[in-house]
């Protein structure tokens, strides 16, 4: 999974912070899943917490410094020049083990007479996919 945000809006943050991605953290769960809680970031039942001593680096008021704590979980966190797109991308380890399945993600896509098909309806069944790129 990855995740790309762009016309971000920057919050009022320390000047040694002005180029980390700062979002409400209503928009933090929409855009990501993960809920800030007193008990750390939740997505779910699984809580990461923030480090002792460093909750300002991470949050303040109502915002959250999600490029931070992308960094925490071992996630890449890409800017445009300008800092109005980001790309948060997925961990290594978390790549490495979808490729270790060897389970491709599910995905839906039309055939020629516009019949919606997954991937996951074939489960169980060889499947060979054909793509094409112009590039």
């Amino acid at each position: 999974m990855a995740i790309v945000l762009t016309e971000t809006t920057k919050a009022d943050v320390p000047s040694n912070q002005a180029d980390a991605l700062w979002l409400n953290s209503t928009d933090v769960e929409a855009a990501t899943g993960w809920t800030l809680k007193p008990e750390g970031f939740c997505q779910g039942d699984i809580c990461v917490p923030i480090p002792p001593g460093r909750e300002a680096e991470f949050a303040k008021d109502d915002q959250v410094n999600v490029s931070t704590f992308w960094a925490h979980m071992n996630k890449p966190a890409v800017a445009s020049e300008a800092g109005d797109v980001w790309f948060l991308g997925e961990g290594a380890e978390s790549r490495n083990d979808t490729l270790l399945s060897l389970e491709a993600p599910d995905f839906t896509l039309p055939d020629l007479e516009g019949n919606m098909h997954s991937l996951t309806d074939f489960r169980g069944k060889r499947v060979l996919l054909a793509t094409w790129a112009s590039w």
